[in-house]
């Protein structure tokens, strides 16, 4: 009987999916697990047990001031075709007179969303889109904007001074438009809504509504709050196209004021009866800084009502764990032998010297640093803050990743194709290997059902998504506790994906009631990424990295509110003694194509809250910055003085060409490694990192 029992059970998800694709069963006029909210055919590829979808949730194009200031042609309808896999893109030459530089993302996304900033639509609509006659663009904001897109390279620091010193997202308490918008005839609001009409426009092009579902698009901006350089910026994603008339930006909300924000949106979408949904995901918080009011640090502070506890935990499901600024999961400074509440050596990953956006501000020595500037001590911080606030959790995040790609390039992760995500403001090769500590940023993935709007908008709203650093593992992450611990059981079961939903929870949820006299248990499951094929003349394939170990990340709080965390490794070898060859940068080493475990805390304290997220670790492969010195004829891997007389025969020929001042040396950051430098080494291992599962006591 056990034994028939079995194998219905390892066919039912199978049994389903043939009933599904029946002829004269409409996907449509079943009672679906997300609610349809927009006309489109169903999706000939729908799974009920999920699929991985790869996406990129923060881009710009030359619809931002930003990326139009650093000569960037592209806009959304350019974005979503490189993305869609079906366009070249072309950014700006190292020199002028040199042909541009070609780009193309070698395996295309499944879903993006272009968030340009919203603050500036008015005046680049005016500036940069309108007619010669149009009023306001004669005015001097007008004339430095179009200068500094036309003048490359470089690009005029007074011109780019001087639109960031007018602009209304650098002011601490107050926001409006420039004051260009005031002239005589000026239409600032309305020039702002033909551009929005226009993101619509382009995300509604490549919108694939066909049963293909080949790819999703989002109407989506940035709301840009930075006070003082501090990032506590938000991409705004709207579920379909149902969207307000115009975007809420800082300047609508009368100064960086988020929560002025999320009222707004209730007002204007949530609540106008229209159908409009939306959700906010903060950018990475590593460079959002801290105030005297908030030390811990200004994108996580302590909500001020319960009321504002529960707003921040509705709009905000996830949270941006890497992009192009650096990771933000955790900090630890190998010099000196420290971290921001971690003892995690592996927190040295992509961290950047400061913890504002500034340029000209000072590395913050590492126990000074804002400790919610880290995405786990702020998982951590909201479990110990929620009996302050009904229960309430405030900073309950799923953990996704992104670029803030500003070339209208998604998706542009991989390391040996990196040419910068800014511009004329990394090209020449010695500009962007003066911005060292940067990098690719990572990918957003989502577990959902199909390819649409609205399962993909569940996936995100429910936390079941991930983060990478760029590559495309796919991972799954399951909490219970009834899962079969014994080694390779539950693994090497056909349906284990079924069996970890019917006996738990998948990542970004609440584990289910206590059993007594049990601990939670976690099936985790990786698999490699594949690899990606050459795209452009001159490329070579880059082959999949395998996967080096699986670590459980937990956090706690206990019996006096004070938070803890542990971090331990579950499957795969962390003494692989994988590496890279140093001449080629080749991987060499044994490593996983897959790896599964079933993890038991055994340490469990049913009385303390708790969070576990699993972090999935590739084998080492090169940085995008020792591809880059190497090209330059500088070597991180040579010995330090031979490595420091490389360099300076790169400045001095960068000097030669014009592409740097005399006397800078940027290629001298070719030589840092992990015995100079607190953060930086030659090799790196991309990893993801999935949404916590959480669990909460009762009462």
């Amino acid at each position: 009987m056990k034994v028939w029992y079995k194998i219905v059970e390892a066919w039912v998800p199978i049994i389903l999916l043939i009933c599904l694709a029946l002829p004269g069963v409409s996907r449509s006029e079943q009672n679906l697990p997300f609610k349809r909210t927009e006309t489109r055919e169903p999706c000939d590829s729908f799974d009920p047990l999920r699929q991985p979808f790869f996406g990129e949730t923060h881009v710009h194009t030359n619809f931002s001031f930003d990326a139009f200031a650093f000569s960037i042609n592209n806009d959304p309808f350019d974005a979503y075709a490189f993305a869609r896999f079906q366009k070249e893109l072309e950014l700006p030459p190292p020199i002028p007179s040199e042909p541009e530089r070609t780009a193309r993302i070698r395996k295309p996304l499944d879903f993006t969303a272009v968030t340009d900033h919203a603050e500036l639509f008015g005046e680049m609509q005016i500036c940069t889109r309108s007619s010669p006659d149009t009023p306001g663009i004669d005015s001097l904001e007008c004339q430095l904007m179009r200068e500094a897109g036309l003048n490359m390279p470089p690009p005029d620091p007074f011109n780019v001074t001087a639109i960031w010193s007018l602009n209304p997202i650098l002011r601490n308490f107050t926001a409006r438009s420039l004051v260009m918008c005031e002239g005589p005839g000026v239409d600032c609001p309305g020039a702002a809504v033909s551009m929005w009409l226009d993101i619509q426009d382009a995300a509604e092009a490549f919108y694939d509504r066909s049963s293909e579902c080949k790819f999703t698009t989002f109407v989506a901006y940035e709301y840009t709050a930075q006070p003082s350089f501090d990032n506590l910026h938000r991409n705004v994603i709207f579920r379909n196209d149902k969207v307000p008339e115009s975007p809420i930006s800082n300047v609508t909300t009368g100064g960086p004021f988020i929560p002025v924000l999320w009222q707004k949106l209730r007002e204007e979408c949530l609540e106008a009866g229209t159908g409009c949904d939306v959700l906010t995901i903060p950018h990475n918080p590593n460079l959002s800084g801290s105030t005297r009011e908030d030390p811990a640090g200004r994108m996580f502070p302590d909500p001020r009502s319960v009321d504002e506890a529960r707003e921040r935990a509705f709009f905000e499901p996830l949270v941006e764990i890497i992009q192009h600024k650096g990771a933000s999961e955790c900090r630890f400074d190998r010099i000196a032998r420290m971290g921001v509440q971690t003892v995690d050596e592996l927190c040295t990953f992509e961290q950047v010297l400061p913890d504002t956006l500034s340029t000209t501000a000072p590395s913050v020595p590492i126990d000074e640093f804002p400790t919610r500037d880290m995405v786990r001590n702020a998982l951590k911080d909201g479990m110990a803050l929620a009996p302050n606030f009904d229960g309430i959790n405030p900073f309950k995040y799923g953990l996704i990743g992104s670029t803030d790609d500003h070339n209208g390039a998604p998706g542009s992760t991989l390391e040996p194709d990196f040419q910068g995500h800014g511009g004329t403001n990394d090209a020449p090769l010695a500009r962007m290997i003066d911005k060292f500590y940067l990098g690719p940023g990572g990918l957003a993935v989502v577990w959902a059902e199909e390819n649409s709007r609205d399962s993909i908008f569940e996936a995100m709203l429910r936390k079941e998504a991930y983060g990478t650093s760029g590559t495309r593992p796919v991972v799954r992450f399951f909490g219970g506790w009834e899962y079969d611990t014994r080694p390779n059981k539950l693994c090497n079961q056909v349906n284990r994906v079924e069996i970890g939903y019917e006996k738990g929870v998948p990542m970004g949820s609440d584990l289910p009631p206590l059993v007594d006299g049990t601990n939670p248990r976690f099936l985790v499951a990786a698999m490699k990424d594949p690899g990606y094929p050459a795209v452009l003349p001159g490329q070579e394939p880059i082959r999949g990295t395998p996967l080096q170990r699986i670590q459980i990340v937990k956090g706690w709080v206990d019996s006096d509110g004070v938070t803890h965390e542990k971090v331990v490794n579950v499957a795969g070898n962390a003494n692989n003694r994988a590496k890279v060859k140093k001449k080629t940068c080749e991987p060499k080493g044994a490593g996983f194509k897959e790896l599964c475990t079933v993890y038991e805390d055994k340490d469990f304290d049913p009385t303390q809250p708790a969070f576990y997220y699993a972090r999935v670790l590739e084998n080492p492969t090169c940085r995008w910055s020792t591809f880059a010195c190497k090209a330059a004829g500088v070597d991180p891997f040579s010995r330090q003085k031979k490595c420091q007389r490389q360099a300076a025969v790169a400045n001095a020929k960068a000097v030669e060409a014009g592409e740097i001042e005399e006397g800078d040396t940027p290629f001298n950051n070719c030589c840092l490694n992990e015995k100079n430098d607190p953060f930086l080494d030659q090799t790196l291992q991309e990893r993801a990192w999935t949404s916590p599962i959480w669990y909460v006591p009762e009462e």
